[in-house]
């Protein structure tokens, strides 16, 4: 990418809004440019309900990052997440016209296509549609079929379905923001580019994401995304019980757990206690260690267990689809005092904290390491990528351009040329929203 070229990630999280203004150094790496983030005022469990407020937060969020960075931000990537998200496994063929010809991209479109006519339920549109593995005349466990001869293509799909409504909601804010929608992904597949390394995405690992409103799983094994859903609780919750077990307000509450909580009650003394101000002319409420970590013990415990049945679901289990890596955590939840430990406890499995410091640039500000801005960095990530793509494609139309084609070697060139990039699904899916939005004025 060009020094002037920048791309811009902007995270709708349920807590805060924020957006991340970078680009691709000599090396790789990625070179955070700035940050701005904004308390998110409009948004429950990862879903907008209030789409004046979310303009406001995007707008200050925003502002800030451009002040910071002294750039103009115009295209955004967007994660999506949310309750209303739910994915399916799902398998489909296509019978090919002539079999002496080898497969290609266009073959892997229609069988793509053909899962997008899926009937959905009511008010309900496919996101993601990921191939799995593929099968060539009944031929198994085929990562990449372009190239090779059959009459019979079928493959197995991850599919990620949402709800229209939300996701328009979405869109709607971006485009009252002024901003353009560039994409929309899966928070959860942002979060796991951001944290996770090549070798445990084959070894076979579960990302969770502790959010403010929701908590978000990706599972990957192969190399390859098996398994995602979200989970209508997160952090928020975890306050909620404080606020509530202890009689105090939720600011006070918010700063109880993130400076004193802990999620293993064992590990604190019954005299350790903490006095917090009463309010106007009420004394002050003196409140144990070991009560405040039983609190937030047992719904920790609530959401890990859920998280579990997930991957249980996905088949842990089985010897074949065991996950070596064992569970990563990320997201602002995940700095909770000893929660790695119980989560090693319940599950059983190696865990550790995910950083998104993977594929940044070593001079990155310490903040921006932080597992807070996980879903962040992967959609800045994303937008990068989407850049790249569209610069390799003007590449080649430049190059097609300025190559003389001599008449005798037609059909050599014809051969040679790149192939056209094939547009993914999921852009395919982004210009559908974008007409729908522009239309909708």
């Amino acid at each position: 990418m060009e020094q002037g070229n920048y791309s811009v990630g902007l995270d709708i999280g349920t807590t805060k809004i924020v957006a991340i203004i970078g680009k691709k150094n000599e090396y790789g790496k990625i070179e955070i440019l700035g940050i701005g983030k904004s308390k998110s005022l409009g948004v429950h469990r990862g879903v907008v309900n209030n789409i004046t407020q979310t303009i406001k937060s995007i707008q200050q969020a925003v502002e800030q990052a451009e002040t910071n960075s002294g750039l103009k931000i115009g295209s955004v990537v967007v994660g999506i997440a949310g309750q209303h998200i739910r994915s399916l496994q799902h398998s489909d063929y296509i019978t090919r016209k002539d079999s002496e010809e080898v497969i290609n991209e266009d073959d892997l479109d229609s069988l793509v296509n053909q899962v997008y006519k899926l009937i959905m339920l009511p008010g309900e549109e496919i996101i993601h549609v990921l191939p799995q593995e593929y099968k060539v005349d009944g031929q198994a466990e085929i990562k990449e079929p372009i190239g090779m001869y059959g009459g019979r293509l079928e493959a197995n799909f991850h599919v990620v379905v949402g709800q229209v409504s939300s996701i328009k909601n979405v869109g709607r804010c971006i485009k009252s923001a002024g901003l353009d929608l560039g994409n929309i992904t899966l928070e959860p597949l942002a979060s796991a580019d951001a944290v996770l390394s090549m070798e445990e995405k084959e070894a076979g690992v579960a990302l969770i994401d502790i959010g403010g409103g929701t908590t978000d799983l990706a599972i990957f094994k192969d190399g390859i995304i098996r398994h995602t859903a979200v989970i209508p609780f997160g952090g928020g919750v975890i306050t909620e019980d404080i606020k509530e077990g202890c009689s105090i307000i939720e600011k006070q509450a918010e700063s109880l757990k993130v400076r004193f909580g802990s999620a293993w009650p064992g590990e604190n003394k019954d005299n350790e206690i903490v006095s917090i101000q009463g309010l106007r002319g009420r004394e002050p409420k003196e409140i144990t260690l070991k009560n405040l970590s039983k609190i937030i013990h047992a719904r920790v415990v609530e959401i890990i267990e859920q998280v579990y049945v997930e991957i249980k679901n996905y088949g842990h289990d089985e010897q074949k689809k065991k996950l070596i890596a064992g569970i990563v955590l990320t997201g602002g939840g995940s700095q909770l005092k000893h929660l790695k430990q119980l989560v090693e406890y319940i599950t059983g499995m190696d865990t550790r904290i995910g950083y998104p410091n993977e594929h940044l640039a070593g001079d990155s500000d310490e903040e921006v390491a932080s597992p807070l801005y996980a879903t962040a960095v992967g959609l800045l990530m994303n937008a990068i990528r989407k850049e790249e793509r569209k610069s390799a494609i003007n590449k080649n139309k430049i190059k097609k351009e300025e190559e003389p084609v001599m008449a005798g070697f037609e059909e050599e060139v014809k051969v040679n040329q790149p192939m056209k990039e094939r547009k993914s699904v999921f852009d395919r899916w982004s210009e559908k929203l974008k007409d729908f939005l522009d239309n909708a004025e």
